[in-house]
């Protein structure tokens, strides 16, 4: 087929043992964990709320993210390799979960502020370019199910997060059956499923380092 000009190409990530991983869409989970909840003077939902990031956001590990860069959060990311509607809750880990990897949901919190203050949609704040920088994927066939284990972030070496995956208040089984109610899952989709408490503000030059025990660490410095 012919185009008015040539395609964008594929974004993706590496997977252990595998052939590219190709991101279809970036979902994010907003306010999974208490104490992040608490830090941001919020209550508790009673469901997981989403919003989105357009796949060329991605960054691969070990890069240059360019400032300006706002604030970062570490977040344990689910890619999928099957897709569908009202996906039932017993069903996600092994039918649908491709691998895990190591996120940031890079945020810029200015103009998060700022448009929460005029009423306006803050996607700009989210979906900027670089905002979602992932390690490559380990399979679900090395890790295992990870329902718990350490999630932490570094700046220059300094512990800003720690806490572990078990303090979810939705677990990924509930985060893919309550998305799955709202929209069509497919192939190639990430979930990014929130992120601790100690959200806070990078600038040019920092390093910064994430982990979730068991996964590929993931180390971008701010350019």
């Amino acid at each position: 087929m012919n185009y008015a000009f040539p395609p964008a190409p594929v974004v993706t990530l590496d997977a252990m043992s595998s052939n590219p991983f190709p991101v279809r869409r970036i979902f994010c989970v907003g306010q999974n964990y208490a104490d992040h909840v608490r830090e941001m003077g919020a209550a508790p939902d009673a469901e997981p709320f989403f919003f989105m990031k357009p796949a060329s956001a991605v960054l691969q590990n070990n890069s240059v993210l360019p400032y300006p860069s706002g604030t970062t959060e570490v977040e344990l990311v689910v890619a999928l390799h099957k897709g569908g509607k009202n996906i039932p809750m017993d069903k996600v880990d092994y039918d649908y979960v491709f691998g895990y990897a190591v996120g940031l949901d890079m945020t810029r919190r200015d103009l998060q502020r700022a448009a929460r203050e005029k009423g306006q949609p803050w996607e700009m704040a989210k979906a900027f370019d670089h905002s979602a920088p992932c390690t490559a994927i380990t399979p679900e066939f090395y890790s295992g199910t990870i329902a718990r284990g350490k999630i932490e972030l570094k700046v220059n070496g300094q512990i800003r997060q720690s806490a572990d995956v078990g303090d979810m208040l939705w677990r990924i089984p509930q985060i893919v059956h309550f998305l799955s109610n709202q929209i069509e899952l497919f192939p190639g989709d990430l979930i990014f499923t929130g992120t601790p408490a100690g959200v806070s503000p990078v600038v040019k030059g920092d390093v910064i380092e994430a982990a979730v025990a068991g996964l590929e660490p993931l180390t971008i410095t701010i350019g």
